[in-house]
């Protein structure tokens, strides 16, 4: 605890012993007067002059909430005999002789309207602050008047003047810490927000909404706009909010009341929540509709406009150069002997200033290395926080698409040379998109259409999946796979809003995006002929228009490149066609298939080239045929690899011909 803290809490525990020996003097003095004979008597309804506290410390917790919730000098009264019993031992004995009963160590209303003065009945009813805003709590009794009465544990630690948070809701609402200093583009945002509620109405202050996909950014520049207005941010997860009415009624006025006392700010992270209607966004709506607090919305999206004031900021990542300073500042010293890789980690991943501190601590530690830093040793530090950016952006997009480990290399890949030229320039095109667009000057031309986009055609085991994996093996990315025909929702907006999820997960590091069964999305749409038509085209746009906008290298597979329209086809920069393999390549597949570690005995590469049969057929029947020949503990034969070739056209709902292996082995 602070020097400053400590004196405020000791000022809060002199005023509030100076106010309870006024309590004691009027259970004394009713229990005098019960007792006496004397009709003279004082009755403390008389002179309430004579009897008005007269604190030496001021303003105390007390008067700051005694005026934040208008108490009248009953109610405070009442406070106080309850705050009394906990903190002073003679109060119990005095309220159990001042009620004639040894079972009734304790204030309740009954009591308080006989000895305090100014009574008034209306300060028993739930709408009265004490109960309104939950300063007390009642027992369980026959009556509303013999209810034993009790101050709420929070306001009681308030008044002592100990800082803590209220055990019902610390599970669910939690401080935010003030983050390091924010780049300039997200300090102009905090600004904003600080002067939105520093020139608000305090009665009703607007929502303040923060949009985009950057969690972190978002709770950073709300705490900055609330440091600079002396208030505290707490956040709440909007998965936790209470569906039911009571129990959000509760959680609301625990909060504002907290947030009355000590200033502060609640901001509700909607990041987590489904964008469908549901029991949350229900809770959510109500929660704007009634707080009065300040309120801020951390969502993906813009909420739909509420009947309250309503403002809406975008955040977007820190810019290039923004981040590029923000490595900078991490690494220290170091980053001058890094050679240009500081810019390459900047124009790849899209981070806030949190993570690239983190990154940089889990590589080189809290200590910066010397200065001077050996190539090698340059090359390898360089290396090494490429590899933690990837891990640190891989959540966001583990939840919505299929990560595929690329190991695949250019050795494996077989295919004619004018193919794989094509794949070797969109390697060189996502290589060198930073230098064309930015250092030569293509962005400030125009924006559009800088997304480096692919489809990949052909039959399925042409090899388009590894191609892709050669890309990011070679690009040192990940690589997500997504199938567009689980993506693709009967629901009108769905798909779109699918979409979106994977294009915004996926802008933290321009992973390569794999669209499989593009099919089931494209097709020939270009006519419309009726709803559904045109709601196609729709989706199938912007999808176009998310690849055009992508950082990074979108592909879409199809099976059949004919059944896209070429309306749609002149929007994607490369195209390749994967063909079926013919003999001369299906030699060279099946000559590397095999694992250098693969035991194998008299292959006959030539006879096994015979069986129609595209590259990945190729890989599953030398695969079945290695597990038959492992399971008789015997080399990879010929005669394993037609049993396999049988079971692989059975699934295929072929028919294995003579033709196809004769002179392979002897017909037992």
């Amino acid at each position: 605890m602070s020097p400053s803290t400590l004196a405020s809490a000791q000022d809060s525990w002199r005023s509030l012993w100076s106010e309870l020996s006024q309590i004691r003097h009027y259970l004394e003095q009713h229990i005098a007067r019960v007792h006496s004979s004397d009709a003279r008597a004082t009755n403390p309804q008389e002179n309430r002059s004579s009897s008005e506290p007269e604190s030496a410390i001021a303003p105390s917790n007390l008067e700051h909430l005694c005026n934040t919730f208008g108490l009248s000098p009953f109610e405070r009264a009442i406070l106080l005999l309850c705050v009394g019993m906990e903190l002073d031992r003679t109060i119990a004995a005095l309220c159990a002789e001042a009620q004639g009963d040894t079972q009734k160590p304790y204030p309740t209303f009954d009591l308080a309207l006989a000895i305090l003065p100014s009574a008034h009945w209306s300060a028993l009813t739930p709408t009265a602050p004490l109960r309104r805003w939950r300063l007390i709590e009642m027992g369980i009794s026959q009556t509303l008047m013999l209810s034993p009465l009790r101050v709420d544990e929070w306001i009681l630690h308030y008044l002592t003047g100990t800082q803590c948070g209220d055990d019902r809701t610390l599970h669910l609402i939690q401080p935010v810490s003030l983050q390091p200093s924010l780049v300039s583009s997200h300090q102009q945002l905090a600004n904003q927000l600080a002067a939105l509620w520093q020139q608000g109405d305090t009665t009703h202050y607007p929502i303040a909404q923060l949009c985009g996909s950057e969690s972190g950014s978002k709770q950073a520049i709300a705490a900055a706009a609330c440091h600079q207005l002396g208030w505290q941010l707490h956040t709440l997860s909007a998965l936790v909010l209470p569906a039911q009415m009571q129990d959000l009624q509760t959680l609301l006025t625990l909060w504002e009341r907290t947030a009355a006392l000590q200033p502060s700010v609640l901001l509700v992270d909607c990041d987590a929540i489904a964008h469908e209607f549901n029991s949350r966004e229900d809770a959510l709506t109500r929660l704007m509709e009634q707080i009065r607090s300040p309120l801020m919305i951390a969502s993906r999206d813009r909420w739909p406009q509420q009947q309250r004031a309503f403002v809406s900021l975008t955040v977007e990542s820190p810019t290039r150069d923004e981040q590029q300073r923000l490595w900078q500042q991490a690494l220290g010293p170091v980053a001058a002997s890094l050679n240009g890789q500081v810019e390459q980690l900047a124009s790849q991943f899209r981070l806030n200033a949190s993570t690239i501190q983190t990154i940089c601590t889990e590589v080189i530690g809290d200590v910066h290395p010397p200065s001077t830093v050996h190539a090698a040793q340059s090359e390898s530090l360089g290396q090494a926080l490429w590899q933690v950016c990837r891990i640190h952006t891989r959540p966001q997009l583990d939840d919505l698409a299929q990560r595929i480990e690329a190991i695949a290399t250019w050795n494996d890949l077989i295919l004619p040379d004018k193919e794989c030229a094509v794949l070797q320039t969109i390697a060189a095109h996502v290589n060198q998109r930073i230098r064309v667009y930015e250092q030569w000057g293509f962005r400030s031309k125009s924006s559009r259409g800088l997304g480096i986009s692919a489809l990949f055609a052909g039959v399925s085991g042409t090899g388009k999946t590894m191609s892709a994996e050669v890309l990011a093996h070679t690009l040192q990315l990940d690589l997500y796979r997504i199938d567009l025909s689980s993506v693709v929702s009967k629901y009108i907006g769905e798909t779109e809003k699918n979409l979106r999820r994977i294009f915004d997960a996926a802008e933290a590091s321009t992973v390569i995006l794999l669209f499989d069964e593009a099919d089931a999305l494209f097709g020939k749409r270009s006519d419309v002929k009726d709803s559904h038509d045109r709601y196609a085209n729709m989706e199938v746009s912007y999808l176009l228009q998310r690849m055009e906008s992508y950082q990074g290298l979108a592909i879409l597979t199809s099976n059949l490149k004919d059944s896209l329209d070429t309306a749609f086809l002149r929007r994607i920069r490369f195209v390749v066609k994967f063909p079926f393999p013919d003999i001369a390549q299906r030699i060279r597949i099946w000559q590397k298939i095999f694992p250098p570690q693969t035991p194998t005995h008299d292959l006959d590469f030539q006879k096994l080239a015979k069986l129609n049969v595209s590259g990945g057929n190729i890989r599953n029947i030398a695969l079945n045929a290695t597990f038959l020949a492992a399971s008789n503990n015997e080399p990879v034969q010929m005669h394993h690899l037609r049993d396999a070739a049988y079971s692989e056209y059975m699934k295929l709902e072929r028919t294995l011909t003579d033709t196809e292996v004769k002179g392979w082995v002897s017909i037992i």
